[in-house]
């Protein structure tokens, strides 16, 4: 397995794991209050501070576990790593627009920022995703 296959698996699994820990630490939060009231900056603050410390150390990781084999990246890689970060970006624009959106129609701040972050890790997985796929089956 190439090293960026595994950490575009690393970073999928990273990013569903930190969104899991959000949900289940702003539902646990809400002690009878409606969602909207939930405290939810510190998990959304928290779970992204570890998705980030989560993916430098695995890609650490991984680059010394294949320092022998070689961390240059050839044409295949480039192109792979391209086409994937252009599919995860669409999230990104899809966020953005969302939250625009929701900002105009005056929604309180928790639903802005909620659909940000979810559409930050769908981005994340839908890249990481599309690169596994290129890696396994090839270029279109």
């Amino acid at each position: 397995m190439a090293f960026e296959e595994k950490r575009a698996w690393a970073l999928a699994v990273i990013a569903v794991v930190g969104y899991a820990a959000y949900v289940v630490l702003v539902l646990s939060g809400t002690a009878g209050r409606p969602l909207v009231e939930a405290p939810y900056a510190g998990a959304l603050l928290s779970t992204i501070l570890f998705g980030i410390v989560a993916g430098i150390v695995s890609g650490i990781w991984f680059g010394i576990a294949a320092r022998n084999d070689g961390l240059q990246a050839d044409e295949r890689d480039r192109e792979i790593g391209r086409f994937g970060d252009h599919i995860g970006q669409s999230f990104v624009v899809i966020g953005g627009v969302s939250a625009m959106a929701l900002a105009m129609l005056e929604a309180p701040h928790f639903w802005i920022a909620n659909v940000l972050y979810l559409c930050f890790v769908l981005s994340a997985v839908l890249g990481s995703a599309a690169k596994i796929m290129f890696y396994r089956r090839g270029l279109l």
